[in-house]
């Protein structure tokens, strides 16, 4: 799935899906605030592929972006009607921090 397929696929988004039992789990794990999460979705650059691996039952992306205060997050979500649900949130490995600045 090229980029911009995936951007496509965004334009629809309405908002996010939000579970409550992620949004404590990424709090407490990897002390990300689901508000960051939804931050790096509204600023540019903005990286999202596929998650192949983790797309067994449904389709999963990842995104790697910034907040507004310059964290780098990957968010991995995926699509449910015109809402984004997040499963995961953490910082940016140094792999992917390396990949995300490729793309600027």
């Amino acid at each position: 799935m090229k980029q911009q397929e995936i951007q496509n696929l965004l334009t629809n988004i309405e908002g996010f899906d939000w579970d409550r039992g992620n949004v404590i789990k990424n709090y407490e794990k990897h002390e990300v605030h689901y508000l960051e999460c939804e931050e790096i979705f509204f600023n540019e650059p903005l990286y999202i592929t596929p998650d192949e691996k983790h797309s067994h039952k449904e389709k999963r992306f990842r995104a790697l972006g910034q907040t507004k205060a310059g964290r780098l997050l990957t968010v991995i979500f995926t699509l449910r009607k015109n809402l984004i649900r997040v499963v995961s949130a953490r910082n940016m490995s140094f792999k992917e921090r390396r990949l995300y600045n490729e793309q600027k």
